[in-house]
C-alpha cells in the first residue's frame, strides 16, 4: 500500500515526490496413499489416484476443490474523507474520482479531485491519493498531487495504466482575473521507487 505523509505537493515541471508512509494463494496438500496387500485393492488405489489428478476440464469447476480467484478489492471511497482544504462556511465536495492500482501491490487506490463548494467563482482544486488497509473500512490520504494553495483548477482528469493525468489551469500573475486562467499545462504522475514523480505527458504542450 502507498503510505506517504500528506499535505506535500510540487507544481511546475519539477518532480513531485511523496515519500512512502503506508495481498495469498491457498495451498493444496496431497493425501497420503495407503498401499494394500491384495491386487484388487492396489488396482482401486491406482484408479483413485488417476481420478484425483486435476485436468483443465475439472480443475476450474466450482465445488470440486478447485482454487478460485480472490474477490476483487473495492477501492477507497472518498465521500467520507476529511480533506485538508480550508473552505470557511462552505463544504468540501469531491468533483471527480478514479481508481487504479498505482503502486502495483494488487490493491486499488483512489485519486480524488476536490474543491470548496462555492456558489460563484472558480475555487482551486486539490488532488489527493487515498488508500485503504485490508483490515479497515476507513480510507486515508497518502499523497497530495495538487495542493489548493497552488491556485490551480483541474480538468481532463483520468487514472489509467498506473498513472494519473490531468490538465492544470492557473494564472501567470496575481493580476490575472480569477475567472480567466491564462496558464494551461498537462501533468502526469507515476509511482516510481517509492515516490510520486510528476512529468509532462508525451505530446502535451503548455500554453
Amino acid at each position: 500500500m502507498l503510505a506517504t505523509p500528506t499535505g506535500t505537493a510540487l507544481t511546475g515541471d519539477t518532480s513531485l515526490v511523496q515519500q512512502s508512509a503506508v495481498p495469498e494463494l491457498a495451498h493444496t496438500h496431497a493425501r497420503p496413499i495407503h498401499w494394500v496387500a491384495t491386487a484388487t485393492a492396489l488396482a482401486g488405489v491406482v484408479a483413485a489416484s488417476a481420478f484425483l489428478q486435476p485436468d483443465q476440464a475439472t480443475a476450474a469447476q466450482p465445488g470440486r476443490g478447485a482454487q478460485t480467484a480472490p474477490a476483487a478489492t473495492a477501492p477507497p471511497d472518498p465521500s467520507g474523507v476529511d480533506f485538508p482544504v480550508e473552505c470557511g462556511p462552505t463544504k468540501v465536495v469531491v468533483q471527480k474520482k478514479a481508481s487504479g492500482d498505482l503502486d502495483g501491490d494488487g490493491r486499488p487506490e483512489t485519486v480524488a479531485v476536490v474543491r470548496c463548494d462555492a456558489i460563484a467563482g472558480a475555487p482551486p482544486s486539490g488532488v489527493y491519493v487515498l488508500t485503504q488497509a485490508a483490515d479497515t473500512t476507513e480510507p486515508r490520504i497518502v499523497a497530495t498531487l495538487v495542493d489548493p494553495k497552488d491556485r490551480l483548477t483541474v480538468t481532463d482528469f483520468a487514472v489509467r495504466d498506473a498513472s494519473v493525468t490531468a490538465t492544470l489551469l492557473g494564472y501567470s500573475s496575481p493580476d490575472v482575473p480569477r475567472c480567466c486562467p491564462d496558464v494551461d499545462e498537462r501533468a502526469k504522475w507515476q509511482w516510481k521507487n517509492g515516490t510520486f514523480v510528476r512529468s509532462v505527458p508525451a505530446g502535451a504542450q503548455s500554453v
